[in-house]
């Protein structure tokens, strides 16, 4: 269980200072993060859990999130960001995470466009993001935006009908991996990736850092799931952080959906 004034006295000097809710179990957090950001709960609220009963990653795919297996956690941010970067959200979130759990656990992590946290071939955790735009102010702007983290950490076995095989910090990194470690430092790392989403410049930055720590952005043969189905050769990022695909027909943009490598790919 996590020592929460512990937390408090860690996350002090943050954004998030004041601002954590705890539930030894809830449905999901990004549920209560989306409920609260409705009622008006204020930029930096974090909602995280000991236990999922009902936690979805993307496209409502579940996520399972038994009870002091996992690290739940979700973020409420009122980014002062155009809907155009909104793309750009959940790579940042990709960033922190990945360099979370290379500090806390030791273990490098490979990002998957657009959400998918992999150690090797396997899945050890995921990002959901849930935006709503505002209706007032500058047109098409982000009024706020739920970060959903979901990472595996002690678990020890998984569903095997799985599409990407599971794993967990502690079975990669050979030791037992602290819950409470890894959320000071992935919500520390989380904060400074937002605040460079606000910056034109940092946030270009984004795109190529995570071409640095991901094998799947350029020369991946992928096939695309999703409204943009096809296969192809991955060709990089677009400045809105959407995957260009090099197909027989020519560059799909893919701006939804996730990919998987190619059946006749090598790796």
């Amino acid at each position: 269980m996590y020592d929460i004034p512990a937390l408090q006295s860690a996350l002090a000097d943050s954004l998030f200072a004041g601002k954590l809710h705890f539930a030894p179990s809830t449905e999901s957090t990004n549920t209560d993060a989306m409920a609260a950001a409705r009622a008006g709960a204020p930029h930096g609220s974090v909602w995280f859990a000991d236990e999922q009963t009902a936690g979805r990653g993307r496209g409502d795919h579940r996520w399972q999130s038994a009870a002091g297996e996992g690290l739940y956690v979700s973020v409420l941010l009122r980014p002062e960001i155009a809907a155009a970067r909104l793309a750009l959200l959940p790579l940042a979130a990709g960033l922190a995470a990945a360099q979370a759990i290379g500090r806390v656990a030791g273990v490098a992590i490979d990002l998957r466009w657009p959400n998918d946290l992999l150690i090797g071939p396997r899945k050890v955790g995921g990002i959901l993001v849930e935006s709503k735009l505002s209706s007032k102010g500058p047109p098409h702007a982000v009024a706020v935006a739920v970060v959903g983290i979901g990472i595996n950490v002690h678990q020890r076995s998984f569903d095997p009908g799985l599409a990407t095989p599971a794993t967990s910090l502690d079975l990669e990194s050979g030791a037992r991996v602290s819950r409470q470690a890894l959320l000071i430092a992935l919500l520390k790392l989380l904060e400074r990736e937002a605040e460079d989403l606000a910056d034109g410049e940092a946030a270009a930055r984004i795109l190529s850092r995570l071409e640095q720590c991901s094998t799947w952005i350029r020369n991946r043969q992928v096939e695309v799931h999703g409204p943009q189905a096809c296969t192809g050769t991955t060709a990089g990022l677009d400045d809105h952080g959407f995957l260009c695909v090099r197909t027989g027909a020519g560059i799909v943009t893919v701006q939804t959906g996730g990919i998987r490598a190619a059946e006749n790919a090598e790796g």
